[in-house]
């Protein structure tokens, strides 16, 4: 230990001495070695024999302003019993007193004061270790796990990529275990040490030893062993072949001595205990986060903290929290990045760091003039690292820039091997980059790794620098147009695992779409690329970028292109208008361009695709009188498939068109056949977007609904929403809620089921950007609102939402909305309006052949006609001819609602016998739904009458 010129009072108990002011503790007069907070625990406790410290006193002088849970209490008096041998069945020295805290219970004596044991006197206290950073911001954990895992293990190496703070860290460990080698603690940098056989004469020097024989280690020992010491190497990764070995043997003579080093690999020796420094955490990706919100994350803590040290006095605002969470998760939460990064924004604002990151530019930002020079510029701290590269590694980092994002291992293969390296030499190469913090692990379940922004942003220049970056920007996208082309194939892999395999190339093939169609580019692959791609962008409901990239392949393919690519680009530009936009009025002659390449090419699938479309295309611009023929045509072409999964489809596709023509009878019928097939559906259909099963149950339970089955209705639409959910698909969500279980929930009366699946679905499509659907959801909250009776507030949004909408108001399923609209204007007096929209919507129903609305949209009328002087001599008429329309199209609850409406006017009229009888006999015709509000009205009044 080194010397102590001051007097101290040494407290003896059992086989101990203790010195408090020198902190040293002796077992048989033999230093015996603490960690720092045990023995802080102990001195406390001796120094106030027999007094019981309160656990929340102990924690705050042990551990000062840092906070920590009795578990970090518990843990360093349990190593502090152990070191003391007391284990409860002899030797006592510190108890536990049960709700209270601990107390020192050895019988001692404090003997006069005494000098501590002098150490050699050739030892002289070395001043190596650097000054400790001012404020080590969210390292404090990092911190602590390592100064106490120095108590435990001999030999740690703090392992992380350039930049992340590992220097920092060590040395912050170095100062606070100070105390518990006296003073002991040398720090050896062996950054710039560039002939590893002075490696012993190097570690020498920063212990203050003048070694004049050829071989150091024999003196480096002798000084090693005569007391307890901790050595910091940095700056290991350049040497450790030579310092391994030199480690492993100072470890395992010098008993007393501990290791603590900081490398970009680790040591892989004997002994070692590794400790991987990961990133500073940084503020999600996520809208609408706020200042606090992102200053509550390491990373932008630091970013804030140096901006203030180089600008002065900063608060960040409401306005650019955004920008600065993006900029910390673009520099991976990289301390140096972070910091170089915040020295710019007094120049450029945080706007303009931000433009910058992605610039060569930004790995050469100056740092502080004192940081060595491997931490001047991020440039330099990558130079180290890819300097010190064997030629097969420099050239698979290189080459695996061309990555966006996470790649699996078989695409670094397929990509970065060739040209003198095999693919076996390429993985291995790999896992050496991985142990040398140039190339991370991704979190995600399977095996993928990635690069780090800016070491990418280094190793693409370098590609640049030699030539190489088009050859494998051409190696990179082939490989994802034949991962694509084959992943269009696989039919058989259930939606959320497909996702999970090829939903995670999205920025890979997003890349190499952007270099395939650059000036320096290839075309003809991004054509290609594109084609393949579809399906990935229809899965994920993507169907905007599938519009622009397809435009952009029809329009590199010219005029004199190949017809099938042609054809599929065609299809899927026609398909992503149709879900996409709804309404689009390009979408129909795409679609027929695609049918007639379809039929001259004589391709079924391609064929069955456009008649789909086309299908639907009708669908959406209100034509189901045509919609019903394509169809047909559809039922046509698919009757003499061998593939069952066609002709499912064909009968889903006629009973949608059925359903919305009024005829829920036959449309039930159709919908049934597929329900009862669909347990041999072994593949997703090529030619359907959706899922099969979820959504033929989501049209099964309207079309059950309006029969007046609403138990199984809803029992259906609850089951459709939990595989919905489990499904992952993002439109076909939309639909689950938007088709069933949002209109249903409303029909039944339950408004707060109504408003939990309006609010789920307008941030489902907020978080997916599905467009159409967030406009309906947002007009049927505000129905919501109205049908809960507050009519002021819901009867003006509806309205507002309903006018946003625009053309979208067209699509069948905003038609019930603007029934609602019309019933608000009833139930707020404002009865010629009502009557103005009701007939806007009813001829919109009659000249569009949109008949499974009309006897509810016929009631409202009737309802609004009652209440006006002008017509209501003509409401029973309008009542009646609802009643008629419902009872035709097997529509039960139309009926119920319409025969509800006719009999109160009967009773009004006198005719309480006639309204009593109606109703009694509509209702008998239920035998479900009898918690529906609907329901609950009509039996109500049926009570009421008789009695």
């Amino acid at each position: 230990m080194p010397a102590h010129n001051q007097q101290d009072s040494a407290i003896s108990f059992g086989p101990f001495r203790l010195f408090p002011k020198s902190r040293l503790l002796e077992k048989e007069g033999a230093p015996l070695h603490l960690g720092g907070r045990a023995l802080d625990i102990l001195i406390f406790l001796a120094e106030r024999p027999g007094e019981v410290i309160d656990k929340r006193e102990l924690v705050k002088h042990v551990w000062a302003d840092v906070n920590v849970d009795e578990g970090s209490l518990r843990f360093h008096v349990a190593a502090l019993r152990k070191a003391l041998g007391d284990t409860g069945k002899s030797a006592r020295y510190v108890v536990n007193v049960p709700g209270r805290g601990y107390c020192f219970v050895a019988s001692f004596d404090q003997a006069a004061p005494q000098a501590a044991p002098p150490p050699s006197a050739e030892i002289a206290l070395a001043r190596s270790l650097p000054a400790q950073l001012a404020k080590m911001i969210g390292r404090e954990d990092v911190i602590e796990k390592i100064a106490s895992g120095l108590s435990l293990h001999r030999f740690m190496t703090v392992v992380g990529p350039g930049g992340i703070g590992k220097t920092a860290v060590a040395v912050t460990v170095g100062h606070r275990r100070s105390p518990d080698f006296g003073g002991r603690v040398f720090f050896v940098d062996f950054s710039p040490l560039r002939d590893a056989s002075h490696i012993a004469t190097t570690i020498a020097s920063a212990l203050g030893l003048a070694i004049s024989a050829e071989d150091p280690t024999p003196a480096l020992l002798t000084f090693l062993k005569s007391g307890p010491a901790l050595l910091i190497f940095d700056s290991c990764e350049h040497v450790l072949d030579a310092l391994a070995p030199l480690v492993e043997r100072i470890v395992r003579e010098a008993p007393q001595l501990r290791v603590l080093a900081t490398s970009r690999e680790s040591f892989r020796s004997e002994g070692e205990r590794i400790f991987r420094l990961f990133p500073l955490d940084c503020p999600p990706e996520r809208d609408g986060l706020e200042a606090a919100d992102v200053l509550a994350y390491p990373a932008a803590q630091l970013f804030v903290e140096r901006i203030a040290q180089s600008a002065g006095p900063f608060q960040l605002s409401a306005e650019e929290a955004p920008l600065v969470a993006s900029i910390c998760r673009r520099l991976d939460g990289i301390a140096l990045a972070i910091e170089l990064a915040a020295g710019r924004v007094n120049a450029y604002g945080i706007a303009g760091t931000a433009s910058l990151l992605d610039s060569r530019f930004s790995l050469q930002w100056r740092g502080r003039r004192t940081a060595v020079p491997r931490h001047q510029t991020l440039a330099a701290a990558l130079d180290w690292s890819y300097d010190l590269l064997p030629a097969a590694e420099s050239a698979t980092l290189r080459r695996l820039s061309v990555f966006a994002g996470p790649f699996a291992p078989e695409a670094a293969a397929a990509v970065a091997a060739g040209d003198g390296l095999t693919e076996s030499e390429t993985l291995e190469a790999i896992d050496s980059l991985v142990t040398k913090s140039l190339i991370s692990p991704s979190g995600s379940r399977a095996l993928r790794y990635r690069l780090l922004d800016t070491t990418r942003t280094y190793a693409l220049a370098k590609l640049n620098e030699l030539g190489e970056s088009r050859q494998f920007a051409r190696r990179h996208a082939e490989h994802f147009r034949d991962l694509f082309e084959r992943a269009e194939a696989d039919a058989s892999t259930p939606l959320p695992e497909w996702l999970n395999i090829y939903g995670a190339e999205l920025d890979n093939v997003r890349a190499a779409l952007d270099w395939a169609f650059a000036p320096d580019g290839d075309a003809a692959l991004g054509i290609a690329l594109t084609a393949a791609a579809v399906t990935l962008w229809v899965r994920l409901s993507l169907f905007a970028e599938c519009r622009e990239r397809s435009r952009t392949a029809l329009a590199a393919l010219g005029e004199t292109g190949d017809d099938r690519t042609r054809m599929q680009l065609l299809s899927a530009l026609g398909w992503s208008l149709m879900y996409g936009e709804g309404r689009a009025r390009e979408a129909r002659p795409i679609l027929e361009t695609t049918l007639e390449l379809a039929d001259r090419l004589d391709d079924k699938d391609f064929r069955l695709r456009a008649l789909w479309g086309l299908c639907i295309d009708q669908f959406n611009n209100g034509q189901f009188g045509k919609a019903r023929v394509l169809a047909g045509r559809f039922a046509n072409a698919v009757a003499n498939s061998s593939d069952r999964t066609d002709l499912m489809l064909g009968d889903r596709l006629m009973a949608v068109a059925l359903h919305y023509l009024g005829e829920q009878n036959e449309a039930r019928v159709r919908i049934d056949r597929v329900n009862g097939l669909l347990h041999v559906l072994a593949e997703k259909p090529k030619i359907f977007p959706l899922d099969l099963r979820i959504s033929t149950q989501y049209f099964r339970a309207r079309i059950l609904w309006l029969q007046g089955l609403a138990d199984q209705a809803q029992a259906l639409a609850a089951r459709n929403i939990e595989e919905g959910r489990a499904n992952g698909h993002a439109l076909t969500f939309c639909s689950v809620l938007g088709q069933a279980a949002c209109p249903i929930a409303f029909w039944a009366g339950d408004v707060d089921a109504a408003e939990r699946h309006g609010t789920e679905l307008l941030e489902h499509t907020d978080r997916h950007a599905i467009r159409l659907w967030g406009l309906w959801a947002r007009a049927f909250n505000a129905a919501v609102i109205a049908k809960r009776g507050d009519v002021a507030t819901g009867l003006p949004l509806l309205r507002e939402e309903l006018n946003r909408a625009g053309d979208a108001r067209f699509l069948p399923r905003f038609l019930p909305l603007l029934g609602e609209l019309a019933a608000g204007f009833l139930e707020a007096d404002q009865i010629d309006r009502g009557l103005d929209v009701i007939d806007d919507v009813l001829a919109r129903c009659n000249d569009r052949q949109e008949l499974w609305y009309l006897p509810e949209l016929t009631r409202i009328k009737a309802e609004l006609m009652l209440r006006s002087a002008r017509h209501s001599g003509d409401a029973e008429a309008r009542l009646h001819e609802a009643m008629d329309m419902a009872v035709q199209q097997g529509a039960r609850f139309w009926q119920l609602r319409c025969a509800t409406s006719l009999a109160r006017l009967m009773t009004g009229a006198g005719r309480s016998a006639d309204a009593l009888a109606l109703l009694d006999d509509v209702c008998g015709a239920f035998a479900e739904g009898a918690d529906t509000s609907d329901m609950r009205v009509a039996r109500d009044l049926i009570a009421q009458w008789r009695g």
